[in-house]
């Protein structure tokens, strides 16, 4: 509806011998002010040579004037100093209801990037270290904004980057040669853990030991040039260990790559690559390979890209990666998502690559999140351990299960449901602010049932299907004249706007709001209205369409921020 009330304007204007590059629209938080508004005859009065006589509210009756006839629209107004509001027609709104329930699983969806393929990278995290809360984040944002650009016709290649080699393993197998290796009959994730504290360990002793360090740098090239049997023996175990319990919480989080690109591969093309374009992009400094990024913006800085041991730092590594996925996959777009602190050295890297690889580099995107933190400020988990990504996901659990421990399921059904649960209130709470910023995430608020939780929407998400399950009414027909039009209906034909510009901007956040409001509108139709009226056929009919355009709406946005809906709560 939006396009077409833009060429309403469009046209409108055109007839008055005005053209406008970019007509707005945006829908007024009191309906009273219509179900849209434009402020185009303020904006236009403002660039024209010769303004319209009667000022800008004059020159929006004038446009108002001109505006075609249309059967959605009921009326359109002229307010204010100008502002032209836009009310929708009753038949628009049973309308949509009606395409919501024929659409289905592809309401939301458009055609926008039809054709085009896009490789998004996420998650990111390095074996032989824990899977943490900054991994978990990237995996939240990543599939949700996969999703979105796969709902607007893109094919969506997703990408997970692991750091297999660097300083960090070497820690790690360090710690593992001190301590022991664990009893491999325990669980993976058992062992992920151990290997976790083993990194620990050894990080601990880099920093304070000099001997320790002196040996930890020993390995760190042995793992490199695969020289030394034990060490060699202790990574390819630690390697797999950590993999295969990292696919445990794709899993659970509801991801499956496509690609799994690796530093140890990288890290050789992205040598090969610096090293042939030494003396036109790079340049040798004291032993080390280094790129002057100030010399091509002022904004950027000299990097090290390989160091005077001969070891390729991330920069190298990265630029390999880049040039691995374009070969992999013929590309539109290449997007990357870490946290914040790495844009500095991304700037740095994609200009390297825009230098050597022009094509490629107008390509590339990087989208970066803020940090996680606690609106208790404890950074430590209910069970008293430094707070990793999965530890954080157990104690969601813990809570869900507490909360869930008095209800009929039987325990399958109950531990289905808690992951479900715990996962959505994760998910939720990284969701809901805009991706750049840092999130305060409040643990209580998060589980909670009663408003502004991924737990919220599921329960409003059962409470409609429960709601739907009850009747055998068929919900399709003629709803024209069913009287008053709800704040539900005014909501709902809104979802694919939302998506729309979600995918555009990146911005998940923007359907966790809209969902929240959906969520409200419809718990709000629900204890104000009887659905099932036996008096009343007909009504009942169409109000059992609006539960169940509901249900699809809500599910669909559910999906696109990868929340699943259990049936039961």
């Amino acid at each position: 509806m939006e396009e077409v009330i833009k060429s309403l304007i469009n046209n409108a204007l055109s007839e008055l011998g005005v053209e406008a590059e970019n007509v707005t629209l945006e829908h007024p938080a009191d309906t009273r002010n219509g179900d849209y508004s434009t402020n185009i005859a303020l904006a236009l009065s403002k660039q024209l040579v010769n303004p319209p006589a009667g000022g800008p509210r004059g020159f929006a009756e004038q446009i108002v004037s001109k505006i075609e006839k249309n059967d959605d629209i009921e009326k359109v107004e002229v307010a204010g100093a100008g502002f032209i509001n836009f009310y929708l027609s009753q038949a628009f709104f049973s309308k949509s209801v009606t395409d919501i329930n024929k659409q289905d699983v592809g309401w939301g969806n458009a055609t926008v990037l039809s054709g085009k393929k896009i490789m998004v990278e996420y998650t990111d995290p390095n074996p032989f270290k824990p899977f943490h809360i900054g991994h978990l984040m990237s995996n939240a944002i990543g599939e949700t904004i996969s999703r979105l650009i796969q709902s607007q016709g893109a094919h969506v290649v997703r990408a997970n980057y692991q750091g297999d080699v660097g300083l960090h393993v070497a820690k790690a197998i360090w710690g593992i040669q001190k301590k022991g290796l664990p009893d491999t009959n325990q669980s993976v994730s058992a062992q992920a853990e151990y290997i976790g504290e083993c990194y620990s360990f050894g990080s601990n002793a880099y920093d304070e030991d000099e001997n320790a360090k002196l040996e930890i740098n020993v390995i760190n090239k042995s793992v490199y040039e695969r020289t030394d049997e034990e060490i060699n023996k202790i990574y390819d175990w630690g390697r797999k260990v950590t993999l295969d319990a990292f696919e445990i919480v794709y899993k659970l989080l509801g991801t499956k790559f496509d690609h799994y690109f690796f530093e140890s591969d990288s890290a050789k093309k992205g040598i090969e690559i610096v090293k042939s374009h030494i003396g036109d992009t790079f340049s040798e400094s004291d032993g080390a390979v280094v790129f002057k990024g100030e010399e091509h913006d002022p904004k950027l800085h000299t990097r090290v890209f390989i160091n005077a041991g001969g070891l390729p730092t991330y920069e190298t590594k990265e630029i390999g990666l880049t040039l691995t996925k374009f070969e992999k996959e013929n590309l539109d777009k290449s997007i990357v998502i870490t946290a914040n602190e790495q844009s500095g050295y991304f700037a740095v890297v994609t200009k390297a690559i825009q230098i050597m690889y022009p094509e490629i580099g107008a390509k590339m995107q990087h989208i970066a999140h803020g940090m996680m933190r606690f609106a208790d400020g404890k950074m430590s988990s209910r069970k008293g351990n430094v707070v990793t990504g999965v530890s954080l996901l157990n104690d969601a659990k813990d809570v869900v299960l507490e909360k869930m421990k008095d209800r009929d399921f039987d325990q399958t059904q109950i531990d289905e449901i808690s992951d479900i649960v715990s996962v959505s209130a994760l998910k939720y709470s990284i969701l809901r602010q805009a991706t750049g910023g840092d999130i305060v995430y409040d643990f209580e608020q998060s589980i909670s049932f009663e408003g502004d939780s991924g737990p919220y929407l599921q329960y409003s998400y059962v409470r409609a299907k429960r709601v739907l399950e009850k009747c055998d009414f068929d919900v399709t027909g003629d709803f024209s004249n069913v009287g008053e039009i709800s704040d539900l209906e005014r909501k709902l034909y809104m979802f694919s706007e939302i998506v729309s510009r979600s995918a555009r901007e990146y911005a998940p956040h923007h359907i966790v709001v809209y969902l929240n409001d959906l969520a409200s509108c419809f718990n709000a139709f629900y204890a104000n209205n009887q659905i099932l009226d036996e008096n009343d056929i007909e009504v009942s009919k169409y109000r059992l369409a609006l539960t169940k355009a509901f249900t699809i709406t809500m599910r669909n946005g559910l999906s696109l921020l990868g929340i699943r809906v259990p049936e039961k709560m």
